[in-house]
């Protein structure tokens, strides 16, 4: 099964459709029209793997002022993206989303309060 097609993203206010560009048995890539947004789903595990990693990512790119010469402008890009480490048995779906969603739970509260911090440098 796969992602709704085109996925919608919102960043700054401003709505990107994120069309799916590629496909392949373990991986899905969605791209904005300007090439500037990307989002990847993958799957991976090694044969005989004891352990599962399900990546969903982002991959922003602007032009940005240098601050070392502010008449010009340079390509910048960041990333964001989470992570589950699964073991190949043991955890249910309802298990692993009962602990996502209290990870969530964690940095979304008070506003993003938590997220806040750790972009300015705290742990």
């Amino acid at each position: 099964m796969s992602f709704t097609d085109p996925l919608s993203i919102t960043i700054t206010g401003a709505t990107s459709a994120l069309p799916r560009v590629s496909s392949g048995e373990h991986e899905s890539e969605y791209l904005s029209a300007d090439g500037l947004i990307k989002l990847t789903a993958q799957h991976s595990s090694a044969a005989r793997a004891k352990r599962m990693r399900r990546v969903l990512r982002i991959d922003h790119n602007k032009m940005a002022p240098d601050p070392f010469r502010p008449d010009e402008n340079r390509a910048v890009s960041m990333s964001n993206y989470i992570v589950f480490d699964l073991p190949s048995w043991g955890y249910t779906n309802a298990e692993q989303l009962a602990v996502y969603t209290g990870f969530k739970t964690l940095y979304t509260a008070t506003s993003d309060a938590m997220i806040i911090k750790l972009l300015g440098g705290e742990s």
